[in-house]
């Protein structure tokens, strides 16, 4: 049976953070920001993020943005101070196999989905509204207003915190799987489709962190068979 949509709201109106704003207008009831990192690579979990944040932002949490515009050495130094100093977050990693399975955009939903239940069971209290990075929205508890944001890690601090945790926590899980599988290169290109990827991916084959449900890895997958790998 089809999801219904979500209630919306459109208060996503205001000029500054719309987090921020809704929360307000909620009396300041909590709202959590939502985000993904890992749609695209060939390898590895995709994982997610929520965050709520408290109001004002501590100093500490200064610099914010979206993960994308940061160095690593920036995300790694936010990523403590974002944890110490959120109200609540959640993150949660959605495996290769089941991205295979369900395909990579709903295995990021599902994963937004469990990192919003962990969020509100760090905070204690329900959280009512979650605004979510790009124009899907999760399969989070009818309960929850839900409003999508394109292009919201740079529009919302919440968002922007929840992306920073979903990329940092992707990045330290591939570095773990570069000491189990060196020579692909995880540590370089965290299993995004760079050429050195390719190559050595054609070349040995898929290994068991790489979504066989993608492309290039069908393709390599192929080619093993042909040459009766």
């Amino acid at each position: 049976m089809a999801r219904r949509n979500p209630p919306a709201c459109s208060l996503f109106l205001d000029e500054g953070d719309p987090v921020l704003a809704l929360s307000r207008a909620l009396g300041g009831r909590p709202v959590a920001g939502l985000d993904e990192a890992g749609r695209g690579p060939l390898a590895g979990p995709v994982v997610a993020a929520a965050c709520v944040l408290p109001e004002p932002l501590p100093a500490a949490l200064d610099g914010l943005d979206d993960s994308k515009k940061l160095s690593e050495a920036e995300r790694e130094a936010l990523y403590p101070r974002i944890l110490e100093h959120a109200r609540a977050w959640g993150v949660a990693s959605v495996e290769a196999p089941r991205i295979d399975e369900i395909n990579v955009l709903r295995a990021a939903l599902e994963a937004m989905a469990h990192a919003f239940a962990q969020c509100e069971q760090r905070l204690g209290v329900p959280i009512v509204a979650a605004a979510i990075d790009g124009n899907q929205a999760a399969p989070l508890p009818r309960r929850v207003m839900q409003q999508t944001i394109v292009q919201g890690d740079a529009k919302s601090r919440a968002i922007m915190a929840a992306s920073i945790i979903a990329k940092v926590t992707r990045d330290r899980r591939m570095l773990i799987e570069h000491a189990r599988h060196p020579a692909y290169g995880f540590d370089q290109h965290k299993g995004y489709p760079t050429p050195q990827h390719l190559e050595v991916l054609g070349r040995v084959g898929p290994c068991a962190v790489h979504r066989r449900s993608f492309a290039p890895v069908r393709a390599a997958l192929v080619g093993r068979e042909v040459r009766g790998g």
